[in-house]
């Protein structure tokens, strides 16, 4: 019996082995996961970011290529955490309900800018959901089974009471004689055992630690089956990006034989998608416009032989194309983060502060291509930045919260009122959503029927019905939520009348509590109403009147009215306007006397919006804002400002600050350069907030460029001086418009600007110089930002020229680098050399050619104080030869040649022959052209043709000597030559052809009888019914075979389909296809394909159904048509 296999599995509490802390892992995966077929598995890697400059990256592998990224989805499932306390990012791979494919080895990659680290695993699947813990047990127990039923026996007479005497197991001890069994090799019936036998041998042959077995037999090398069925399988995986398409192809023994291609199991039927082509031995599925659903394992079929594969599809980045805005809130508003996708559906991961969160306070929310989060409430503890991740993009947005505060916009007034009369408490705060609470001496007022609590927009009112003494007292409102308390005083006033029989005259008394700001005005805010209630006595009753300045008020209806009760004149303005502003008059008499008193009521309103918003400067990240007051305070002073901002485009604001700000001019900051903004303003008073402002026009924050580099002298004359400098180092969203060079006297301080206009190039030369002056030079960068810091020359430059020896023999000719050889040129292009040289003064240049002077008709010859041109239109052969450059200044000078070559096409070889024929084998030989082509035969180009089928094959190509032997003749043929000669430019266009020739050798084959081929037409694959959508196009296909080659006919309802252009017919060595370009419900019916020879006809049928399509296919084939 062979011994069994050593256990090196882990151990079956399932805890994972202690592995090795190197590198960046701080808990490696193990290194074999054993899964089970339908349940799931998860692997865990840990890695240590404390030393790491930035945030690691993980990579799970499968195989040595695959990156499981593009996989995840129901299947595979990754997850990422961050343990803020101890740095230790901590990775998962889920792999959801295992199937046989997922085994294999893997390989997790975690790397960090300069440093990286892996770890492989092997992953097993078993199909068996046998137990290992009830195998293990019960194999020991079988192992020593004579030991368990000695202590079974014994243990249970011990029970029964009869344990006197002596229990003899002399019986069970004696040996039984053993058959000799031949020795068995366990791994060989292992091997050619079916898994579901595996069990069963290692429970015969007393293998207990059957996690070794696997092991060691899926180490053990399999030789490989030797397939009859095919030459060349398939590959054994496929890689096709989403979107595009994917051949599989495989080599079969048999040309005639019919494969069969199946799709995870399921055979897949010809159509539009999947193309089958059979070309010899060759089979083919093309798959197109591979979607996820083609990710599967593919197979192809023949007779009992199979190859298969698996084919990945990955999908293409997903990119962000609309980027999340900032939110500037206070505590309680909603929060919308909102994104847009470039596909819909596609997987977006949220994080705040760079950490993924899972928290349920946060909201997602997909509509189409749209991604939201949404944050209900936000607190303090929401600040932060925002980040949206996909596979192809990153956005962020920043969210800054403000603790609530509440401002009173009109306090409580206190009340004297009468018995049986109406006290109204009104209050207003900025908060329309505010709540609160009334109370009375510290106790809450409840309502009832006498006493009313109404809230409406920012007002909260207590009004109580018929006043009684008890009811006076101190009343306070508290809002909910806030540490504010709003206070007024009930008074209660009791009248008493003594009835005196005699006249007195009329008296006004006017109340100058309330909303009297001095004894004689009253102040209104617009829209609010004022009651005015005066109290008037006098004998006998006197009568009332109120005047607007000189004109009487009369009307007893309508917005402004008066009203009149015994001993009460009431005036009243419903809804305060600004033209209500002014005095007004209130008159009594009776035949006793007169009196009068005068008001002035003053209407207070929000301000106008304030006027002319613009931007004066900007920065790389701030602008400065000016603005004007407005036209009208509404009555009340400007207690200062509140500004906004938004991104042009945009249609969302944010507040630049929560306190009022008293300038008119603000510098707002933390903006993107480059980023178009627009601002509006909004005027604060004691009454409230104005209308915004009209919106600025888009500004856009740039800063100027950093100053230029390396500003240096090139020359100097005794009028002028020629800088030089580089571009500056930092440019900026702003870009470069130019430069502006100026320049003053030493021990000046006025600079003079030397270019109206910015310079573009990085130098200038600065004329009109006083000769001998000292001057100092600057150059400053502008763009639309404005300057830049200047760039300043270290020292003075004196304005002389040096004329002298040392600059005379400065001259020299800067030859460039591809003109110090041999300059070739085709025929008919175009030659332009620029030759630059220096020298003072100006020198002398004379061109010549071979030694004679160059004809200015052929050759065009230019010159300037820097370089010289030469220049020939179209290039010929006699333009050819070597030109010498002459540089000259008095009695010095420099040369230098230039040899230029002007090359064509060779002509053809010559006296091409044939010296010897044997066998299947002929030597040609030939001499070379005539023309070279002005350059070097680079080689020969060898035809050959048979006189049968008059092919021309290439036999050499670039063949160097004017000799070869030409191979694979066929005996008894008769065959043509023809040789083309090559040089740089290329084969010659003539070429030199020998007269056909019989090889000499007669081959006589063997007489054989002819084999009769033909037979019926009889169709191999039938027609399929189809039903498809209505404008998508679509193929029926089958296939024919036949001889001779049948005539094919395609009929539709019994009517031959003739050469419309809807329909595409095509006949691919047997393979029928008719294409239908997008048809319509009038396409349907039944298709047949009839094929038709000399020996007979065969047709097959099949029924093609055409649906209209439903709104969500329209939409889909709209957008279709706006991609393409």
């Amino acid at each position: 019996m062979p011994e069994p296999v050593p256990a090196d599995a882990p151990p079956e509490d399932g805890e994972p082995q202690t592995t090795e802390l190197t590198g960046l892992f701080v808990e490696r995966p193990p290194d074999h996961v054993d899964a089970v077929t339908g349940k799931d598995v998860t692997v865990i890697a840990k890695v240590d970011s404390s030393t790491l400059a930035r945030k690691p990256t993980m990579k799970w592998l499968k195989g040595k290529w695959l990156d499981l990224g593009s996989k995840a989805g129901k299947h595979v499932q990754f997850k990422e955490s961050y343990d803020r306390d101890t740095k230790i990012y901590t990775y998962e791979m889920k792999i959801i309900k295992v199937v046989p494919g997922d085994a294999g080895g893997y390989r997790c990659e975690v790397t960090a800018k300069d440093k990286c680290d892996s770890s492989t695993f092997e992953v097993s699947v078993e199909g068996d959901t046998f137990s290992i813990q009830y195998v293990r047990r019960y194999a020991c127990s079988w192992l020593q089974c004579t030991v368990c039923i000695m202590f079974i026996c014994f243990h249970t007479h011990r029970d029964a009471g009869e344990d006197e005497g002596e229990l003899d197991f002399s019986a069970l001890l004696k040996k039984k004689p053993e058959k000799e069994e031949p020795e068995v090799d366990v791994w060989e019936l292992l091997k050619n055992a079916h898994p579901s036998e595996y069990e069963k041998i290692a429970f015969k042959y007393g293998i207990t630690d059957l996690r070794g077995m696997l092991k060691r037999l899926k180490k053990m090398k399999v030789e490989p089956k030797y397939s009859e069925a095919f030459l060349k399988r398939l590959d054994s995986c496929y890689s096709v990006e989403k979107g595009k398409r994917i051949v599989l192809k495989c080599e079969v023994v048999d040309p005639d034989i019919q494969v069969t291609w199946m799709k995870n199991g399921q055979e897949i039927k010809p159509s539009a998608k999947y193309v089958m082509e059979s070309n010899g031995n060759i089979r083919t599925l093309t798959i197109n416009k591979t979607t996820l659903a083609d990710d599967a394992a593919y197979e192809c079929v023949v007779g009992e032989d199979k190859c298969d594969t698996e084919v990945y599809v990955k999908e293409p980045p997903v990119t962000i194309t609309k980027l999340m805005d900032d939110y500037h809130v206070v505590v309680g508003e909603r929060v919308e983060f909102e994104i847009e996708v470039s596909e819909e559906g596609a997987h977006v991961m949220w994080s705040v502060n760079i950490l993924t969160f899972y928290s349920t306070k946060y909201r997602f929310k997909k509509d189409g291509r749209k991604h939201i989060l949404i944050i209900q409430e936000a607190t303090l503890d929401d600040i932060g930045m925002y980040h949206a991740w996909t596979n192809g993009g990153h956005t962020k947005g920043e969210l800054e919260v403000e603790e609530k505060q509440l401002e009173v916009l009109q306090d409580i007034a206190d009340l004297t009122v009468k018995a049986t009369e109406q006290a109204v408490f009104k209050c207003e705060v900025s908060d329309e959503k505010v709540t609160g609470k009334w109370f009375k001496d510290g106790v809450e007022v409840k309502p009832s029927e006498r006493i009313k609590m109404t809230h409406t927009g920012r007002f909260h009112r207590l009004v109580i019905d018929d006043v009684k003494p008890e009811d006076a007292g101190d009343y306070t409102f508290i809002p909910d939520g806030y540490a504010l308390s709003l206070s007024a005083k009930l008074n209660f006033l009791e009248i008493k009348i003594d009835y005196v029989p005699k006249q007195e005259p009329p008296k006004i008394h006017l109340d100058t509590t309330g909303n009297m700001v001095s004894q004689n005005t009253i102040i209104v805010v617009a829209g609010n109403k004022l009651r005015l209630d005066v109290e008037i006595t006098g004998e006998p009753a006197p009568t009332v009147v109120w005047s607007k300045g000189d004109t009487p008020i009369t009307g007893t209806e309508g917005r402004v009215r008066v009203e009149a009760k015994k001993d009460l004149s009431s005036f009243i303005i419903e809804g305060a306007e600004r033209e209500d502003e002014a005095n007004y008059t209130i008159c009594v008499t009776n035949p006793v006397g007169e009196d009068k008193a005068m008001l002035f009521v003053k209407i207070v309103d929000v301000p106008d919006p304030p006027e002319h918003v613009k931007c004066t400067s900007v920065g790389e990240d701030t602008a400065t804002i000016i603005w004007d007051v407005p036209k009208f305070d509404g009555g009340a002073p400007i207690k200062g400002y509140l500004m906004e901002r938004k991104k042009k485009g945009s249609s969302r604001w944010t507040k630049l600050n929560f306190d009022v700000y008293p300038s008119t001019t603000y510098e707002a900051k933390r903006m993107i350069e480059g980023v178009l903004y627009e601002m509006r303003v909004f005027a604060v008073n004691s009454i409230g907030l104005s209308q915004p402002s009209l919106t600025s026009k888009p500004f856009m924050p740039i800063a100027p460029t950093s100053e230029p580099t390396r500003l240096s002298v090139n020359d100097v004359t005794d009028s002028t001086c020629s800088l030089k400098w580089l571009a500056p180092e930092k440019i900026g969203a702003g870009g470069l418009d130019g430069y502006i060079i100026e320049y003053c006297k030493e021990g000046d301080t006025e600079w003079v600007q030397a270019n109206q206009e910015p310079c573009e190039r990085q130098g200038y030369v600065v004329r009109g110089l006083p000769v001998g002056e000292k001057i100092n030079f600057r150059v400053v960068a502008v763009n639309i930002a404005g300057r830049s810091p200047p760039a300043i020359m270290t020292q003075p430059v004196t304005i002389r020229e040096i004329v002298g020896e040392s600059v005379r023999l400065n001259q020299r000719i800067r030859l460039p680098r591809e003109l110090r050889t041999k300059y070739l040129k085709r025929v008919g292009e175009k030659i332009n050399l620029t030759i630059p040289f220096q020298g003072k003064p100006r020198p002398v240049v004379t061109w010549s050619k071979d030694g004679k002077p160059i004809d200015p008709k052929v050759v065009n010859i230019r010159t300037s104080n820097i370089d010289t041109i030469l220049f020939i239109r179209s290039a010929e052969r006699e333009h050819s030869g070597k030109y010498d450059l002459v540089l000259q200044i008095e009695n010095m000078e420099d040369r230098a040649t230039i040899e230029i070559r002007v090359v064509e096409k060779p002509g053809p070889p010559l006296n091409l022959r044939v010296t010897d024929v044997w066998g299947f084998n002929a030597a040609l030989e030939w001499e070379p052209p005539r023309d070279d082509g002005n350059c070097e035969i680079t080689g020969y180009t060898i035809q050959k043709a048979d006189m049968k089928t008059k092919e021309w094959f290439t036999v050499y190509e670039h063949n160097r000597r004017p000799n070869c032997t030409v191979s694979d003749l066929i005996m008894g043929n008769e065959f043509m030559f023809r040789v083309y000669s090559e040089n740089i430019c290329g084969l010659s266009e003539d070429f030199f052809t020998l007269p056909h020739f019989s090889t000499g050798l007669v081959h006589k084959p063997i007489p054989y009888k002819e084999k009769d081929m033909c037979c019926v037409p009889k169709f191999t694959q039938p027609l399929v019914d189809r039903s498809v959508v209505a404008g998508y196009s679509t193929a029926i296909s089958c296939s024919v075979k036949g001889y001779p080659k049948p005539k094919i006919i395609w009929m539709k309802n019994k009517m031959i389909i003739g050469e419309d252009p809807k329909y595409l017919m095509q006949n691919n060595q047997g393979v029928l296809t008719l294409n239908i370009r997008k048809p319509s419900t009038f396409d349907g019916g039944k298709y047949s394909c009839m094929a038709v020879n000399e020996l007979g006809q065969d047709e097959v049928v099949c029924k093609l159904d055409v649906r209209g399509m439903n709104k969500g296919e329209q939409r889909s084939q709209r957008v279709m048509g706006r991609k393409a």
